[in-house]
């Protein structure tokens, strides 16, 4: 959506800077940076944790460390662990660690693979 808004803009920025003759500010090269900046991160490829998870498809269920820790009973660190050590599926968000719930389930039965 970046990547449309930041189109229509330079469009109509275009327009009215030949019309006027004038310059745009700096403020509005600023947000046009970012919305470059914004249309280039969507177009990437997710990043994937260390262990080279990929990047979930729309399907999958993702649960925080957190959330994780309280199904299974244990710390959120023993969770953050499992994701850290690729015991369970698991990618990074952030600061977050993001645990696939179907991997979490199957860790949790003793068929992980």
């Amino acid at each position: 959506m970046a990547g449309e808004v930041l189109r229509a803009l330079i469009r109509d920025l275009t327009a009215r800077v030949r019309t006027d003759g004038g310059e745009v500010s700096p403020t509005v090269r600023h947000v046009l940076y970012a919305l470059h900046e914004a249309a280039q991160n969507t177009a990437a490829p997710a990043a994937s944790s260390a262990h080279g998870t990929a990047p979930p498809d729309a399907a999958t269920v993702e649960l925080t460390a957190h959330e994780a820790a309280e199904l299974m009973g244990c710390s959120t660190e023993y969770a953050r662990r499992l994701a850290r050590t690729g015991r369970v599926l698991a990618r990074r968000a952030g600061p977050a660690w993001l645990i696939n719930r179907q991997a979490l389930d199957a860790y949790r039965r003793g068929t992980a693979a």
